[in-house]
C-alpha cells in the first residue's frame, strides 16, 4: 500500500510507530511532503537518520522541501528510474528514494507529478544562528520550465500533485506567524503553484510545508497525521 505524511524534520518516531502497528514490508511506500530531515546537516547526523530509517520495513519516498539540501548537489547520490520516472537514491540506503521535481510516477495507477520546494520564512534566523540554508530553496526557472513541460506533454492532465508548499489561493493565512512580516516573504513558488492549478486537470492535491491539517476543495495539508494515499 502506498501512505502519505507531512514534513518530519528528522523525528521519525511516527514511521517507526506506523511500521511496527501496521506491520508493513518494503513493497510499501510512505510518502514524505518534504523536510523529510534526511540532509539537513550534512555528515554523521544525517548518515545516523538514514541508517534508522532504511531499517525499516518500508520504502520512504520523499520529495524536496526547503530545509534540506537537494540530492543532486550531492554526490552520494545516482540517478535510476523508479515507477516511471527518475529518482535519487544512495546505494547505502536503496529504500529512501527522493523525488526529481518535474517526473511523473505511477504510484500504485495514480500518475503523479511532483513539484518540490518553498521559501524559508526563517531564513535569515538560521543564517543568524549559522544554520543550514540553500539558496535553491525553491524551484529554479529551469524546474518550472521542467514542470510545464511534463504537464503540456499530458495535456495537462494528472491524477495527483505532491508539492511541498500549496498554491497561493490555498496557503492557510490562519496558520502565519504574528512574528513575521508577510510583506517580506518570498510568495514566488505559491504564485507560480497557482496558474499551475488553474490551468491543471487533476483528482487530488497534496502539500506539506505549514505544520498544519486541512482539507479544502481538492487539496490536503498534511503534517503529523499519517493517510492512505489516494487520488
Amino acid at each position: 500500500m502506498i501512505f502519505i505524511t507531512g514534513d518530519t524534520h528528522g523525528d521519525f518516531s511516527r514511521l517507526h510507530t506506523f511500521c511496527q502497528r501496521f506491520e508493513t514490508t518494503r513493497e510499501d511506500i510512505m510518502i514524505i511532503l518534504g523536510d523529510a530531515g534526511f540532509n539537513f546537516f550534512g555528515g554523521q547526523r544525517d548518515q545516523n537518520s538514514k541508517r534508522s530509517v532504511s531499517d525499516l520495513p518500508i520504502t520512504v519516498f520523499s520529495i524536496h522541501g526547503n530545509h534540506e539540501m537537494r540530492p543532486a548537489t550531492l554526490p552520494s547520490y545516482r540517478v535510476v528510474d523508479w515507477h516511471g520516472g527518475k529518482v535519487y537514491v544512495e546505494d547505502d540506503f536503496p529504500n529512501l528514494i527522493f523525488a526529481m521535481d518535474g517526473e511523473v510516477y505511477d504510484l500504485g495507477g495514480i500518475q503523479t507529478v511532483v513539484i518540490g520546494g518553498a521559501y524559508s520564512v526563517d531564513k535569515f534566523y538560521r543564517l543568524a544562528k549559522g544554520w543550514g540554508w540553500w539558496a535553491d530553496e525553491q524551484p529554479s526557472p529551469a524546474v518550472r520550465q521542467k514542470v510545464e513541460t511534463a504537464l503540456a506533454a499530458r495535456d495537462w492532465k494528472v491524477d495527483a500533485v505532491l508539492s511541498h508548499t500549496t498554491p497561493l489561493k490555498y496557503v492557510p493565512t490562519e496558520v502565519f506567524l504574528a512574528s513575521i512580516d508577510q510583506r517580506l516573504v518570498d510568495k514566488s513558488t505559491e504564485i507560480w503553484l497557482d496558474s499551475i492549478e488553474s490551468r491543471l486537470t487533476y483528482k487530488h492535491w497534496y502539500a506539506g510545508h505549514f505544520h498544519t491539517e486541512k482539507d479544502i476543495d481538492r487539496l490536503t495539508l498534511l503534517f503529523g497525521s499519517i493517510r492512505e494515499f489516494k487520488a
